[in-house]
């Protein structure tokens, strides 16, 4: 696990994302290398490393294009390198932008682990993620909070977690069909897991979005704003969702099982590491934990 979280943040520094020292640091004391650890806990080397840079790219490109002042058209004029990279480009090309290349590095990594059906649905799943970027940076960009229904369907696709379900397999080694990727109870159960895990973000970050620009987009303000609640009922209600659908998951264990699949089966123990991972890791972190301290200060102290 250190070993992993140390040649991450090398990774990340060698890409030429982080732009000083200061954020250099600020992505070392995250130690994101305990975050693959504890979502991807049956990972081999090789794969945890793949898992764990791709996470931090990630959070990077949140931290410059998401939790910033970035306008929806800039978002949207840096998707054409972004999309070539998954697309188009070959492993070892010339790419300018630093988001794009070490994008590329990853789409490499991949193919060296997976297969054409666990790229495609990675390559998918993550141009959903990037093209969702511009609709939140409109919400910023017109102060808008957006309808409950909207915030819901969108957050399956801005919190990034269908990327990251997507390599599961690649980790396991165990690849699911294409037939069970699409099976309609593999879809459900990825659903309910990606809203528990996108609500559980939403309650845990919301000190550190709360005095930001990206506050509109975070599920205690979507029903602050819409159901005409406060913070703390927000909050509850959003307990209340998430259990709902984490007894959505193990409701349809069952249908899982019934496929005889190992493939399945190690999918949605994955999805579960996720769960339960995201959560102790993001109780630890220094990502959100300094924003609580912050957060819980006096206003004079602030």
């Amino acid at each position: 696990m250190e070993r992993v979280d140390a040649e991450t943040l090398d990774w990340l520094v060698t890409s030429g994302i982080p732009q000083d020292a200061e954020t250099v640091e600020r992505f070392r004391t995250a130690k994101y290398g305990w975050l693959g650890a504890r979502t991807y806990p049956y990972a081999e080397y090789h794969t945890l490393r793949l898992v764990t840079d791709w996470c931090v790219w990630l959070f990077a490109f949140d931290d410059a294009f998401c939790e910033s002042d970035r306008r929806a058209a800039e978002i949207a004029r840096a998707l054409p390198q972004l999309i070539a990279a998954l697309d188009d480009l070959e492993f070892g090309q010339e790419v300018d932008d630093v988001f794009a290349r070490s994008l590329l590095d990853i789409k490499g990594r991949i193919i060296a682990y997976g297969d054409g059906d666990r790229l495609d649905r990675w390559r998918a799943v993550t141009k959903d993620y990037l093209f969702a970027q511009v609709w939140e940076a409109a919400n910023r960009d017109d102060e808008v909070v957006p309808p409950l229904d909207d915030y819901i369907f969108m957050r399956r696709r801005t919190g990034a977690m269908l990327t990251v379900f997507a390599l599961i397999d690649v980790a396991t080694g165990l690849p699911l069909t294409p037939a069970e990727w699409r099976h309609p109870a593999v879809r459900a159960v990825t659903e309910s897991a990606n809203d528990v895990v996108v609500w559980d973000n939403d309650l845990i970050s919301y000190a550190k979005e709360s005095g930001e620009g990206n506050s509109r987009n975070n599920l205690v303000s979507v029903l602050v704003r819409h159901r005409g609640c406060s913070r703390q009922e927000a909050m509850d209600m959003i307990g209340e969702m998430r259990d709902r659908a984490v007894d959505d998951m193990v409701a349809f264990r069952p249908a899982l099982e019934a496929l005889g699949s190992e493939a399945v089966n190690a999918y949605l123990r994955g999805l579960e590491s996720w769960v339960s991972g995201s959560v102790d890791y993001s109780l630890t972190s220094s990502r959100y934990t300094a924003a609580w301290q912050a957060h819980e200060r006096s206003p004079a102290e602030r």
